[in-house]
């Protein structure tokens, strides 16, 4: 009977579901699974019952068979050479001054492919980089565009509460983050204290973003005055945490009352007292960066000195994978009004 398996690839990626039929593989065991790019060596994680509901069982793949002694000779062989290659590629992007920082190498099983991770602010014309790899290594290489927030979760860096950057801990999947957050939150706008290390707002400012969502949504409007049997009052603040509001009545006396016995009337629905704020930009798709494979058997093809057009098409990072944080705090201008 098939075992439905979880495993991993690579310490900051992801857990991906296959069958295995070997009743004998456990929980921290290494198998051998091929995947779309290739063959590859992975860590069994967990064991489960059944399949996630969003994955359809056609599209699970089985397990090949458990790592053998051979396939780890194979392995650390593959990891002398993917240290070579970072040396080769960075010493290429020097001697040909390229914009461009290399993050990561990664050789497959089978060594059918070789990927390169790397950074670029801008547009860049590697077609002689890409040259320069496929002839020293006789393989299908790839360079792909990464994100600096996929780069910190790559390298690994201590954040500034002192712990392991959560990306690299447990963060698997990156949700859109916007300065609204931080405000929503009390937080102060300083750059320093809620960015991370990646220069991104802090990915920690979305774990506790759906409670203050319930608690903004049940209690008054800050800033609006409301006619109560006291007399009419003025909201100052909202105290998530100690789950009341801060009033400022007319004889400038200030009172804290919780949301209980706070009785302000009900918003309409469909009539929300602010202006809706721009929604956050999706999270871009991994596809959107840029993606560049070359086979040696079309390289004098795909990167020939005619086709100049290709450069046109090395797109850089696109300017909208989040709302940056300068972005954020940059003031609004005000109209002038005609007279």
């Amino acid at each position: 009977m098939k075992r439905i398996i979880g495993i991993k690839f690579s310490h900051y990626g992801q857990i991906y579901f296959f069958y295995c039929e070997d009743p004998f593989v456990d929980r921290g065991d290494r198998v051998l699974a091929e995947t779309g790019q290739g063959l590859g060596i992975a860590t069994v994680m967990n064991i489960v019952d059944r399949l996630p509901e969003d994955l359809p069982p056609d599209g699970v793949r089985d397990v090949l068979r458990k790592v053998t002694d051979e396939d780890q000779i194979v392995a650390e062989e593959n990891d002398t050479l993917t240290y070579s290659a970072h040396k080769f590629c960075e010493s290429r992007i020097r001697e040909r001054q390229l914009d461009m920082k290399l993050v990561d190498v990664e050789v497959l099983f089978d060594r059918s492919k070789l990927v390169f991770y790397f950074t670029a602010p801008t547009r860049i014309d590697f077609r002689e980089l890409v040259k320069d790899l496929v002839r020293e290594y006789h393989t299908r290489i790839e360079l792909r565009q990464i994100g600096v927030r996929h780069e910190t979760q790559m390298l690994g860096a201590v954040g500034s509460c002192g712990m392991v950057c959560c990306c690299r801990r447990f963060l698997r999947k990156f949700v859109p983050v916007t300065i609204k957050m931080a405000k929503e939150q009390n937080l102060f706008l300083n750059p320093s204290k809620i960015s991370g290390i990646c220069g991104r707002l802090l990915c920690c400012l979305s774990y506790e973003q759906e409670n203050y969502d319930i608690f903004h949504s049940s209690c008054p409007r800050l800033g609006k005055r409301y006619q109560t049997n006291k007399g009419p009052m003025k909201v100052l603040r909202a105290n998530m945490f100690r789950n009341s509001v801060a009033l400022l009545t007319d004889t400038n006396e200030e009172l804290e009352l919780t949301l209980d016995e706070w009785q302000a009337p009900p918003r309409p629905e469909g009539k929300p007292d602010a202006k809706p704020e721009n929604k956050p930009s999706s999270p871009r798709p991994h596809d959107e960066l840029m993606v560049v494979m070359a086979d040696p058997d079309t390289i004098d093809e795909a990167f020939g000195d005619e086709s100049d057009e290709l450069v046109d098409d090395l797109g850089g990072l696109n300017d909208g994978e989040m709302e940056t944080l300068e972005e954020g705090l940059r003031p609004k201008r005000k109209r002038k009004r005609k007279r």
